[in-house]
């Protein structure tokens, strides 16, 4: 196969990789807490054996994260919390691992311990999990560094706020929560400038206008891509044919 092949199907290739990004981006524009993701393409030069020309491809970087803030939503709720800053909440989910995320939507299971909507315990400043009388639960006042107070004034505990040093190399799950790498990456370390703000959420950060404007403009990319393929082929059946013809 000649490089007016391989051009467009590296491009394709590429795009379909953007497409299924952007579909999941506007999949979570709703969900509390959730990122949008970026691919980053990068160009390939070869060097053709025969003419010496360098064509150049389309390779797929990887993505990388958006942590830009989404937009505070009030719920009244008094155990909901939003993040302000750079940090990241802790959670213990059911299987037992360790993940980061910006979901605040917080509820009291039967045990009385603080938990997400999903089931994933958030984890207070030194690792553990969060525990509340539930007779508590409407009257608990939270600090923006996170300390729990009951009405009394007395702390309960506080709610622990990380910083992660190369948030890239995590591993996206569901929900909005992110895993670290088995090797290689730095442990998350308190964050001290992070603020927490009671009774609301933080929203998404997809911007459903935008991200639907570029799905359209991956498609056309995608077509024309195709649309080349297959006039690449056409002109490479059409010598065939012209050599195989007794009159050239």
């Amino acid at each position: 196969m000649d490089s007016a092949s391989y051009i467009p199907i590296s491009l394709a290739s590429a795009l379909q990789r953007d497409l299924d990004v952007t579909a999941n981006n506007i999949a979570n524009a709703n969900t509390t807490g959730f990122k949008r993701e970026r691919v980053a393409f990068e160009t390939y030069m070869h060097q053709e054996n025969a003419t010496g020309e360098e064509v150049s491809f389309v390779v797929d970087g990887g993505s990388y994260l958006d942590a830009s803030a989404g937009a505070l939503e009030h719920t009244g709720n008094p155990l909901d919390l939003a993040i302000e800053g750079e940090g990241w909440f802790a959670y213990e989910t059911e299987d037992g691992t360790r993940a980061y995320g910006r979901d605040g939507r917080l509820v009291l299971d039967g045990q009385g311990n603080l938990v997400t909507l999903n089931g994933s315990r958030i984890l207070d400043s030194g690792g553990g999990a969060i525990a509340l009388d539930p007779a508590l639960a409407t009257s608990v006042a939270i600090a923006e560094d996170g300390t729990m107070t009951g009405p009394d004034g007395a702390p309960i505990a506080r709610v622990g706020l990380f910083e992660i040093a190369d948030l890239q190399s995590y591993e996206r799950r569901g929900g909005g929560m992110f895993v670290a790498p088995e090797i290689g990456a730095a442990p998350p370390v308190p964050s001290p400038t992070t603020r927490v703000v009671q009774g609301a959420v933080e929203g998404s950060n997809v911007q459903p206008v935008t991200e639907m404007t570029r799905m359209i403009e991956i498609q056309r990319a995608y077509e024309r891509a195709m649309k080349l393929m297959s006039t690449a082929d056409d002109l490479r059946k059409d010598a065939m044919r012209r050599l195989a013809s007794p009159t050239g």
